[in-house]
């Protein structure tokens, strides 16, 4: 090690971390980094592979709901699902008395128009401090009950001003419903920085499911419709493009308020997402555990025997394409309506016109005609043209609280609500493993696939080979000179084995033997852009945790060094904050394995990607769901000793 070097060690006898100046002598060069820059830059394994085997490794999640023999079994079931979907999954973490909390809204005015409808503005608050606007679309004379429909918003800049929104609730207020139009986090009123998605990622590394907060939004946009005094309580419908046609089929699986269901796009079935993974590339809807054991596909199946409308699009230039999802999503679920004898309650329809990414003319006109066949209305299917009705964001602007919050802003708060319990050490890694999902993985094969002995250097080019069925990939080094049970050291980077060759250098030039490895996620092993978050985001939707698959690769890697070199344990030096997470879970898992833990350009604490917020997208393995709840680095360290932990900045 360089003189320098900030270093912390833990003492089991006192419980103390002890921080220290250390300090190594250097020895003579014998290898440049400019000698090691060749083999750590080869290709080891063909482009595209990674992303095939993580398809392979997510198909063994692939659940198909399967009906039973009757209509009570299913509605049981159904409703073992919600209560399990909603318990354990969507409000883990989230305080009992926000989920409970009765509407809070304020009226702020109508907005006459004098043609047979109204425009009412609304807030209401989701969460304590966290508002959101709302635009309630209302005949111009209401008698007696009348149906409702809640419209969903989807990813768009204008929010609820988008022009065929407006059109649609127009058209509904027209035919004698009242149509909620909310805003959405990130766009329209709520287009901050701080309610960016991927901030959804913060609340799960400080232990509450982001989802959760989308959920209350929707759900207290019904609870507006529900409790309204004109709302016949009988004809409630929710719709939503994209991701309002996926905020449509979680609600409307979920809360049975809800009568009729007409979500346009939006959601799929795991086998169709894990070929286009980015389809749902959103931190919300593919939160930790959504799909541990149940898919998109429940969901609907949930929604029988309720009539339910499911419009996407042939030509989809965005996402869900109509033919990849139809046997999924419709298909596969008629038996589940049969079940209750209301096949005729499960439509499809596929928009050829335009056929994209849309809920244009043909989409709305189907909308119109599902709500008068199933909500009684004696309505026409063809559109009332309101070309002319459409507003501007500025029109429909309602105001939200100077303070309010936003997604960061909420993590931050949780995360400065953290309090932790002790635990001895053994259970302190016990609640590691569980928090990181660890699964120890074998070394099934080291494949080696090219050598070199150049200048005074041998080198050994390797494809690792793991029983779980993924791979990761490395290259050996050791001077020719070096004994062959020469201490090792196994080096980890952030950025990937190609720009170790200066710290890989050092080693071979002090007599050592090291192992720069690509772990899953890292150089070689990261999935080609733009998917790489999002196999992240799968995984962790179907239980995994990326940083504990990461965590087992190493373990198995080390296992291999310590064998191949004859020694009993290793040093790791490991380069930017996703890889110092990673070895210091993987040491602390085995600390035996490990004599020194050396990070380089890491982090002082977990909270860094609170206070200058890390993105999801560029680092997922960070935002591991509870672990900052759990643990901070610190912590995880202590847990490595006797290994010694030691940090710098170079």
């Amino acid at each position: 090690m360089r003189p320098g070097l900030l270093c912390y060690a833990f003492s089991i006898r006192t419980g103390v971390l002890i921080l220290f100046t250390c300090s190594a002598p250097l020895l003579c060069g014998q290898a440049s980094p400019q000698q090691l820059s060749r083999p750590l830059a080869q290709t080891i394994q063909p482009p595209g592979l990674v992303e095939f085997q993580l398809r392979r490794y997510l198909l063994r999640y692939l659940v198909k709901p399967v009906a039973p023999q009757t209509a009570a079994a299913w509605t049981a079931e159904a409703g073992r699902l919600r209560s399990h979907l909603l318990n354990d999954v969507i409000f883990h973490g989230w305080p009992r008395e926000w989920i409970v909390a009765p509407l809070r809204y304020e009226d702020a005015g109508v907005m006459e128009t004098g043609k047979g409808y109204r425009m009412r503005k609304l807030r209401y608050e989701i969460v304590p401090g966290f508002w959101t606007t709302a635009i309630s679309y209302e005949p111009e004379s209401l008698s007696g009950k009348v149906p409702a429909v809640l419209n969903l918003h989807g990813h768009g800049k204008p929010g609820k001003a988008f022009e065929f929104k407006q059109k649609r609730c127009i058209n509904y207020a027209l035919r004698g419903m009242i149509a909620l139009s909310p805003e959405w986090f990130s766009f329209g009123e709520l287009e901050q920085e701080g309610n960016s998605h991927d901030y959804g990622a913060h609340l799960e590394l400080a232990g509450v499911n982001p989802v959760g907060l989308f959920y209350l939004a929707m759900r207290k946009g019904l609870d507006y419709l529900y409790n309204h005094p004109s709302v016949d309580r009988d004809r409630l419908a929710v719709t939503g493009l994209s991701g309002g046609g996926w905020q449509t089929i979680v609600l409307s699986a979920l809360d049975e308020r809800v009568k009729v269901s007409m979500p346009v796009a939006g959601y799929e079935p795991l086998d169709v997402n894990i070929v286009h993974p980015n389809d749902t590339a959103d931190v919300e809807q593919e939160s930790s555990d959504f799909r541990a054991g149940q898919d998109y596909t429940h969901l609907t199946a949930m929604l029988a025997p309720r009539p339910a409308l499911l419009m996407f699009n042939a030509e989809d230039n965005c996402c869900f394409r109509a033919p990849m999802v139809k046997e999924g999503v419709y298909d596969s679920i008629k038996p589940f309506y049969a079940l209750y004898r209301k096949t005729e309650s499960l439509a499809w329809h596929e928009n050829l016109d335009p056929g994209t990414h849309n809920y244009q003319l043909d989409n709305r006109q189907q909308s119109y005609r599902f709500l008068a066949q199933h909500f009684g209305l004696a309505t026409s299917d063809r559109e009332i043209p309101v070309d002319n009705e459409v507003r501007s964001e500025q029109d429909l602007a309602v105001g939200l609280p100077k303070d309010n919050l936003t997604i960061l802003e909420l993590a931050r708060r949780f995360a400065a609500g953290i309090r932790r319990d002790a635990a001895p050490p053994e259970e302190a890694r016990r609640r590691l493993q569980s928090v990181v999902r660890y699964k120890p993985v074998s070394l099934d094969q080291a494949w080696m696939v090219d050598s070199s002995k150049n200048k005074g250097v041998e080198s050994h080019s390797y494809q690792f080979f793991f029983d779980n069925g993924l791979t990761a990939t490395a290259v050996w080094f050791k001077s020719m000179t070096a004994p062959d049970n020469a201490p090792v050291t196994l080096l980890i980077s952030d950025e990937g084995r190609r720009t170790l060759s200066a710290e890989t250098s050092e080693r071979v030039n002090r007599g050592e033997q090291a192992l720069a490895l690509d772990l899953l996620f890292t150089g070689d092993e990261r999935p080609r852009e733009p998917s790489a978050f999002s196999y992240a985001l799968l995984l962790s939707s179907v239980g995994e945790r990326p940083i504990g698959l990461e965590a087992a690769q190493l373990l198995a890697a080390a296992s291999w060094l310590t064998e191949k070199a004859g020694r009993t344990s290793v040093r790791i030096e490991a380069t930017g904050p996703r890889s110092q997470l990673a070895a210091l879970i993987a040491a602390a898992i085995s600390p035996s394995l490990f004599s020194q833990i050396v990070i380089r350009k890491g982090m002082p604490s977990l909270a860094v990607v609170f206070k200058n917020p890390v993105k999801f997208r560029d680092a997922p393995d960070l935002f591991c769901a509870d672990l900052y709840k759990m643990f901070d680095l610190d912590s995880i360290a202590a847990l490595s000793a006797p290994g010694a932990v030691q940090q710098t900045a170079n």
